[in-house]
């Protein structure tokens, strides 16, 4: 089911908190240089019947990359087991507020499950505001998950590549602008400063409030059209490693953007491979 909105308000899910068909996950996931664990904090506090979404776990690990998209027989062998399925409206959240919980949302997605939301303002808000926690884990009753892979939704270096002459697609870059014009160091060992030729900035911080939740509409969409990016033209974004890429993606459905896809290499590799071109400055 598509949903007009991939948000959901901590009021709505505290309202439904109950409901038969709403499963909730916990999809954290921090750099290395965050210093936290994402499991630990889910099973010290995490919202009542969460399961944990562990993004790490459902990449591929015969890709040499970075969190790669898993294979759609390992994603629906991992859903089942966390009771996430067909005929569920999942409502994932991060304890960022708003970071990682849309990449879970972009690869619940990719795997053909529309019914997904994105919890605005995660655990913090849901925690600043009383609601209920629980530090007991999850063990959900296993449910049939269907996989239904959407490419639509997904780019590869072959795509971007080809894009490089026919201009079809804008790419947007979530990294820093200091890592978008090369003049800082990309923080994985071996990979070049700089952006894909032709594409435009648009940090992710610059997207989420102070309080963890997304920017109103209004302000993403004028945000989005200072920088050039026409919202009725197809859109791909990019960022280090596919996680904030899905950030700006989360953000582009809510200004109302549909042509949407992710490129899940990113940065980890074309930053690598020295016959693909670079910009910088």
């Amino acid at each position: 089911m598509k949903r007009a909105s991939p948000l959901v308000s901590t009021d709505w899910l505290a309202q439904h908190l109950d409901a038969p068909d709403v499963r909730i996950a916990d999809a954290s996931w921090y750099l290395p240089a965050a210093g936290r664990d994402a499991h630990a904090e889910y099973v010290s506090a995490h919202i009542p019947g969460a399961v944990f979404f562990d993004i790490e776990d459902l990449s591929d690990e015969a890709s040499p990359l970075p969190h790669m998209l898993a294979p759609a027989p390992k994603f629906a062998s991992r859903m089942r087991k966390l009771g996430l399925g067909d005929g569920n409206l999942i409502v994932v959240y991060d304890g960022a507020g708003i970071y990682s919980a849309a990449r879970a949302w972009w690869m619940l997605r990719a795997m053909g499950h529309e019914d997904v939301v994105v919890l605005d303002g995660g655990l913090p808000k849901w925690r600043h505001e009383g609601h209920p926690v629980e530090n007991m884990e999850s063990f959900p009753y296993p449910r049939h998950f269907t996989p239904r892979p959407n490419n639509g939704l997904i780019r590869t270096r072959s795509h971007i590549e080809a894009n490089l002459a026919s201009r079809d697609e804008q790419v947007v870059d979530a990294r820093s602008a200091a890592r978008f014009a090369g003049q800082e160091a990309e923080p994985r060992p071996g990979l070049r400063s700089g952006r894909i030729p032709g594409s435009r900035n648009v940090p992710y911080t610059e997207l989420v409030l102070d309080d963890g939740t997304l920017r109103p509409p209004h302000e993403l969409t004028a945000l989005f059209r200072a920088r050039g990016i026409d919202l009725t033209r197809p859109v791909t974004t990019t960022c280090g490693s596919g996680i904030t890429a899905a950030i700006v993606l989360l953000a582009l459905s809510v200004s109302g953007a549909q042509d949407l896809a992710l490129y899940d290499g990113s940065w980890a590799e074309w930053g690598a491979d020295t016959a693909l071109p670079v910009e910088t400055g």
